[in-house]
């Protein structure tokens, strides 16, 4: 018994250590100096010279990244919000009222979030352009959503097949209507599934690179996922210690997020495959 839990403690170190590795480098590269970062005989896991804030000074003050990281922020509010109002009553609706045919509906939703963008962002740009929404942060706003929605309606499907309908019954004996019971009763309910949806909406936003580099030329309205490759990468120049920072900013505030709603990121992605 012994034996076993001290095997399970070294396999759970293992992964932690494998896991946490990559925020140790980029942490470790963004407070590298440049001379240390490129000579080949220093040791590339620890600190050869002095740590210097020069990575980090060039990323806040000679480049528009807290713009790009507030355009970001904007646009994954936006697309979060839309994707839950779309997506809540339409998951809801194909899993209490259209019977069988639903989960199919359900199912051919999913299929087109598998659509990859490579082939969408050609007639995308041509919706955009007849909108005349060019370079504007709501051609990403109102273009995301058409790959956020499919999953998110279909993640919540589940949910809303595991609550039992006996909650909502009793709610309209009570003398509420189906859409009070629905949004008194069954949305608090579904709170882990919707925190999911919010966690993997925004997280598409933040990672996503087709349709910002399509949809947007200038700098200042670029998103953290077009702006700092194209603008920290001139020609073979790499900006090592400035891409590491960046890195380091937009995924340490997403990946504390993760570890605080762990178990219900894992609830909502397990809820209906068991009974």
């Amino acid at each position: 018994m012994r034996r076993t839990k001290v095997a399970l403690r070294v396999v759970v170190a293992g992964f932690a250590l494998a896991l946490s590795f990559p925020f140790y480098w980029m942490a470790l590269t963004s407070f590298k100096r440049t001379s240390d970062l490129y000579d080949l005989k220093n040791n590339p896991l620890v600190f050869n010279e002095p740590p210097t804030l020069e990575h980090w000074r060039f990323l806040f003050a000679e480049t528009l990244y807290p713009r790009w990281l507030a355009n970001t922020l904007l646009v994954g509010v936006a697309v979060v919000a839309i994707t839950l109002v779309l997506s809540v009553p339409a998951a809801y609706g194909l899993a209490r009222l259209t019977g069988r045919w639903g989960e199919r509906a359900g199912i051919a939703m999913f299929l087109m979030y598998l659509v990859p963008p490579t082939l969408l962002f050609i007639p995308m740009s041509r919706v955009v352009a007849v909108l005349q929404l060019q370079d504007s942060l709501w051609s990403l706003i109102l273009v995301y959503p058409t790959f956020t929605v499919p999953f998110a309606t279909w993640l919540l499907m589940g949910f809303f097949k595991s609550i039992p309908k006996d909650l909502e019954e009793a709610a309209m004996i009570d003398g509420l209507s189906r859409f009070a019971a629905f949004a008194k009763v069954v949305v608090p309910v579904s709170f882990s599934g919707l925190v999911t949806v919010s966690i993997f909406a925004f997280t598409l936003v933040l990672q996503e690179f087709v349709y910002a580099l399509t949809f947007l030329s200038s700098v200042s309205k670029q998103t953290v996922g077009v702006g700092v490759p194209i603008f920290l990468i001139r020609g073979d120049v790499f900006y090592w210690g400035e891409l590491m920072a960046a890195c380091l900013v937009a995924c340490v505030p997403v990946a504390i997020v993760y570890n605080l709603f762990l178990d219900r990121l894992i609830q909502g992605f397990t809820v209906g495959a068991v009974k």
